[in-house]
């Protein structure tokens, strides 16, 4: 059998192959919000509720403090290179093993597994970093405020629900006039759906 004869089986193999991999690609990066890189709410909805399937699961949601006054003083640019930063510090803040993504305008999630019982300090350490100023940019920075939750102390709850609860423990601690992040209290939950309250900001 000659060596042309060999290939020919193999090509609408490779053709498939390569046609796969190139609807692979729009598909990834539609996944992908543009702006901040992360996943966009349905990616991360998907990969959020596989971590959730470990008890040491920490749900976790984060919202820029005062971003309407940054794209206000410095423009819309320095508000997107803003959020940005604060999405690749969270990113790096919750490697390895986590997913971090967008759920819209300047409100972030991400679940982390917390191997070794000191989620508490990592988050306290994540809030300080992610109030560091933009790189080659010093007048743009504000804090973020965080809201956490563990997923063991809500035996049963599905990820809507923890991201509640973490929305919850975050207005807290945005309202409480203090820096650092905000565990969810034990009990019923008392709030509404995560980013519709009243007096919500507006996206970026």
């Amino acid at each position: 059998m000659s060596t042309l004869a060999a290939l020919l089986p193999a090509v609408p193999a490779l053709g498939w192959a390569v046609h796969a991999r190139w609807l692979y690609s729009p598909l990834t990066t539609a996944r992908r919000d543009p702006l901040t890189g992360l996943w966009t709410r349905d990616a991360f909805t998907r990969r959020a509720r596989r971590l959730l399937r470990d008890a040491r699961a920490v749900v976790v949601l984060a919202d820029v403090d005062h971003f309407k006054q940054i794209n206000d003083t410095h423009g819309h640019a320095a508000g997107d290179v803003l959020l940005a930063a604060v999405a690749a510090r969270l990113a790096h803040g919750t490697t390895p093993g986590g997913v971090a993504g967008r759920l819209g305008g300047d409100e972030f999630a991400a679940v982390v597994i917390d191997r070794d019982g000191t989620m508490a300090d990592r988050l306290h350490t994540l809030a300080r970093v992610l109030a560091r100023p933009v790189e080659n940019a010093p007048d743009v920075h504000t804090t973020v405020s965080l809201g956490w939750v563990r997923a063991g102390d809500h035996p049963g709850e599905d990820l809507s629900a923890l991201l509640r609860r973490a929305d919850e423990a975050m207005y807290a601690a945005k309202h409480s006039g203090r820096s650092g992040p905000r565990r969810a209290r034990l009990g019923r939950l008392l709030g509404s759906v995560t980013g519709r309250r009243p007096g919500r900001r507006g996206a970026a």
